[in-house]
Formats: structure tokens, sequence, C-alpha cells
């Protein structure tokens, strides 16, 4: 996980969205060492309690639940680049959007 904003600590509850699960942070890790906490920029693993890797998917997202915790949304706004599409797009076209780990169809 790449930390994007905000400190991530052991014993921080924390929500996945769009899942809508809360739990703790166990331990956050970075090449199997143990950190304090990881701050942004970092890419680290980090362990919860009580949930399942079947609960999660690759794309979402993780936030602090006590201040400004993640929602799902229903749209956004993009500058989008196309580099290297081999034809022409047009009306109706549905490309992928790739966001970080997730990949999602757009419509």
């Amino acid at each position: 996980m790449l930390a994007e904003t905000g400190v991530l600590k052991p014993g921080t509850v924390i929500t996945f969205a769009p899942a809508l699960i809360s739990t703790e942070v166990k331990s956050v890790n970075m090449h199997h060492e143990s950190l304090p906490e990881a701050m942004p920029g970092d890419n680290v693993g980090f362990n919860v309690k009580n949930v399942s890797v079947k609960e999660l998917r690759c794309g979402h997202v993780a936030g602090d639940s006590k201040h400004d915790p993640p929602e799902e949304t229903k749209s956004f706004d993009a500058q989008v680049i196309v580099i290297n599409h081999p034809g022409r797009i047009r009306a109706g076209y549905s490309p992928v959007l790739d966001s970080h780990t997730a990949q999602l169809h757009i419509h």
C-alpha cells in the first residue's frame, strides 16, 4: 500500500471503502521490518485485526475512521491523457481506468 496522506500507526482504527469495513491496525511494515508509523509516500504493508483477505479488493481505500473516513463516490473529474491508442476514439467508447491497483471499466 502506498500511503498517500496522513500517518498510519498501529492502534489506529481504519475504515476500508467502499466496503465500509472498520478494524484496528495491528502492525505497519516496510521490507519485512516493523515501523512505528507510515508517512505520506511510504510504500508499506500493514496487518489488521479480524478482517479476511477475501473481504477486501484491489482498489479499496483505507482511512482513519475517526477523522475523515473514506467514502464511496459516484463520480469524479479527471484529466485524461491517451497514449498509443491503436484506433480512433468515438462516442460510446468504454475505456479501462487504471488507478493505483484498481482497474475500472468506464461507461
